[in-house]
């Protein structure tokens, strides 16, 4: 054995994927020679890993210790490996060696998700821009429209981004059938709210070149040879991280810049308004005057247009000030006496 990352090598074992056994060493649960290492630690040939005392044996080089199947996952089933929850899909398939899910089906759907000892292959399924197919038939609450069809294949924005194009395709009244390559959170039923449906049943048919045909809900089966030539063959070129400058960084959506039918609205064309020159703001800063039809400048629109090759001089002007048009009607009025007030007058 070569020396190889931590985490490799304990996702190899198929003692869990490599994410979950980042976490464990970051728990402090993993130990290399009795000692706890740190993230990225690589082993060398002849150490002793361990979680929580157990003992990782390194993986056959051949691969042909590690487990593949197919699994129909019932409605109810929740995709985790943690046993005590209830309904858990570990407990569900009661596999005699150590599995665990490639990605995950909401406990509401149903269909095919793989499940493997061999951590290596997991991510290169995973990630999106590997472009993996995955296909669904969707139940909705209403008629499917032409309108809602070309909409999900266009891109719906959810989750603070824009989702990438898919195939999406007519079943009947009520059922469409569509094939993504992402794997968003609760993306098909997200993408249905956003344009007024609901999901009434959503099963997952197939993934890549596995197809979920000839397994009942509840049933799972080992990969074939055929099917594992395929998809060695189908992820050979594919990344198990993110190629730097690969990846462009999801178009993010500003908060109230969408339109009902899932538009960014257009901008007006008109240059920005200068700070401190908006309704409200910068009132003792704007240059005071009158334009050419003679009128006192409101905002921005009555601003009278003065050439780009002379600049003007904000000046400071106190708005309590009295203006030169009223001057003369802006002074308290005396108060007029009477009565038995008494006067004085200063002698000249």
């Amino acid at each position: 054995m070569t020396e190889k990352r931590l985490n490799k090598f304990i996702s190899e074992s198929g003692f869990c994927s490599r994410r979950e056994a980042d976490k464990l060493i970051e728990q402090n649960r993993v130990t290399i020679n009795g000692q706890r290492p740190e993230l990225g630690t690589k082993v060398q040939p002849g150490d002793s890993v361990e979680v929580d005392g157990k003992r990782i044996r390194a993986s056959a080089a051949d691969k042909t210790d590690r487990i593949y199947i197919a699994y129909n996952k019932p409605i109810g089933i929740t995709c985790t490996t943690e046993r005590d929850v209830e309904g858990n899909i570990i407990d569900a398939i009661g596999h005699k060696k150590r599995i665990f899910p490639i990605g995950r089906l909401d406990k509401p759907s149903e269909g095919l998700i793989f499940l493997t000892s061999d951590g290596d292959i997991v991510n290169k399924i995973l990630r999106a821009e590997n472009a993996h197919d995955k296909e669904y038939v969707v139940t909705v609450d209403k008629p499917v429209s032409e309108r809602f069809i070309e909409r999900m294949s266009r891109g719906v924005p959810i989750l603070g981004t824009v989702t990438k194009p898919c195939t999406v395709k007519v079943v009947s009244k009520f059922v469409f059938k569509i094939i993504l390559t992402q794997g968003l959170n609760r993306q098909i039923r997200r993408m249905c709210e956003f344009l007024g449906y609901e999901v009434t049943a959503l099963k997952r048919t197939r993934i890549m070149n596995v197809s979920v045909d000839g397994l009942r809900p509840g049933q799972w089966r080992d990969l074939t040879a055929a099917e594992m030539a395929e998809l060695n063959a189908a992820v050979a070129g594919s990344s198990k991280t993110a190629a730097e400058g690969h990846v462009r960084p999801a178009k993010r959506i500003k908060p109230g810049s969408e339109q009902r039918d899932g538009q960014a609205k257009p901008r007006s064309g008109n240059p920005r308004r200068p700070g401190g020159m908006g309704e409200g703001r910068g009132v003792l800063d704007r240059p005071q005057g009158k334009n050419p039809q003679g009128q006192k400048p409101q905002g921005n629109s009555g601003k009278a247009k003065r050439p780009a090759d002379k600049p003007t001089k904000a000046v400071y002007v106190n708005p309590n000030a009295p203006s030169s048009k009223n001057k003369g009607q802006d002074k308290p009025a005396k108060k007029k006496t009477g009565g038995n007030t008494l006067t004085l007058k200063r002698k000249g």
